[in-house]
């Protein structure tokens, strides 16, 4: 349903029964899928494709021009998935020639003044909360929180099921499973609320646990610490996670938390 005050381009494909509220503006190359609700004073921009039964909030802005000095107008896009909530003034900006496009996965939600950058890509069932900020070419897992006021520096990636505290400057990559909280950033143990929430047995919690004690607490360096997880602890898939993880970091993890004199 198109309301008489929206603009929107004959060449976008819009399905039947999405509602479209006024003063809303929708470029050529858009796809918006069915049961999703765009509200007034929303920019969609060429390449966006956005899926069913999203809700997108006034003074959102999806599929912007990278804030990029080398993008050259190469033809990308922003890819949103099912059932995403994205709240006010958020800003989602489409990628450039090294990943082609943003991604947000299903079933997340994105609240508001949040920015996701070009080229970062967004798991399933992700929070950010208000004020999350992405820098270009970030990747997240699925299941992460991201608290209110949070940066993340370019390149970074934070892995499956991580909840990361309000205020956070995120300069290195965050492993699965953990939360990172303080300034400067570190671990500060499991998430292990959010995984019983997710349905992780404590037999699970509790590898999850050893493993990371002997990555944290234990005065190894993160090679060494790798070679005995590996070597000692039965192998599973969450142990394989984490350790394809770390050695795949190209920022490199984020420390343990040490005390100040």
């Amino acid at each position: 349903m198109k309301q008489p005050l929206s603009y929107i381009h004959p060449d976008s494909k819009i399905a039947k029964n999405v509602v479209i509220e006024p003063f809303t503006s929708i470029d050529a190359d858009v796809v918006i899928g069915e049961g999703s609700w765009i509200g007034s004073n929303v920019s969609i921009m060429d390449g966006a494709r956005i899926g069913k039964n999203c809700n997108i909030f006034p003074g959102a802005v999806i599929s912007g021009i990278p804030q990029d000095l080398k993008y050259n107008n190469e033809r990308t896009y922003v890819e949103i998935g099912d059932n995403v909530t994205v709240r006010e003034c958020v800003t989602i900006n489409k990628g450039t020639n090294d990943r082609n496009k943003t991604v947000v996965g299903n079933n997340c939600l994105i609240m508001a003044y949040s920015h996701i950058a070009h080229d970062c890509i967004v798991g399933d069932n992700c929070i950010f909360s208000n004020s999350t900020t992405l820098a270009g070419h970030v990747t997240i897992g699925d299941y992460v929180i991201i608290s209110g006021l949070t940066a993340v520096h370019q390149f970074c990636s934070i892995g499956n099921h991580a909840f990361v505290t309000g205020g956070c400057l995120v300069r290195k990559d965050v492993p699965p499973y953990v939360k990172a909280a303080r300034v400067p950033m570190s671990y500060l143990g499991i998430n292990s609320v959010g995984l019983r929430r997710r349905g992780f047995k404590s037999e699970k919690i509790k590898e999850i646990q050893n493993i990371y004690r002997l990555l944290y607490q234990k005065n190894y360096n993160n090679t060494q610490a790798c070679e005995i997880i590996e070597a000692e602890m039965e192998a599973s898939n969450e142990r394989d996670e984490i350790l394809q993880f770390i050695r795949n970091s190209h920022r490199g993890i984020m420390k343990g938390y040490i005390k100040s004199s």
